[in-house]
């Protein structure tokens, strides 16, 4: 069984200083806080809220490619979770035949955004999680939004390396 959720936010875990993106149940209390690396955080922030980018990202080249070619997203399911490491599968539909790709959650939830595509996490990787928490637990302050608005506001095509903006 899977539980639709959807992205409620990203922020900084300061304990490690990673990103943290945070899915939220429609239905009930419960999140999911998977760690992700700055630049997927950063893939996922622009198109939360919409900030355009002078260059195609990669989501934002897979976004193109697969509407190009008539494919649809059906959905994303994160739905396991082996030695720390979170797995999803991106399930596609090409014309008549139905494909599930596995992907990195982080890439998966970048895509399902660009695609419009739901979210679902498997409902035993919620029970058996130790990252599945309740909302009332942790919030995301808007001292947490000012710190994301931050960062993307300084990033320079610099910061990403050889890979050119």
């Amino acid at each position: 069984m899977i539980r639709e959720m959807k992205i409620s936010g990203l922020f900084m875990d300061s304990a490690t200083d990673n990103a943290v993106v945070e899915l939220k149940d429609t239905q009930s209390e419960t999140s999911l806080h998977i760690w992700i690396g700055l630049l997927e955080a950063v893939a996922i922030s622009c198109e939360l809220e919409q900030i355009p980018v002078p260059r195609p990202m990669t989501h934002d080249l897979i976004h193109n490619i697969l509407v190009h070619l008539g494919v649809i997203v059906d959905r994303v399911e994160l739905h396991d979770l082996r030695e720390n490491t979170f797995y999803a599968w991106i399930y596609l539909n090409v014309g008549d035949k139905d494909i599930k790709i596995d992907a990195r959650p982080s890439d998966a939830l970048a895509i399902a955004l660009r695609m419009s595509a739901r979210i679902y996490v498997n409902e035993k990787l919620l029970q058996h999680c130790e990252h599945a928490v309740s909302c009332g637990e942790q919030e995301i302050t808007g001292e947490e939004s000012e710190k994301w608005t931050e960062i993307l506001e300084n990033l320079s095509p610099e910061d990403f390396g050889k890979y050119k903006m």
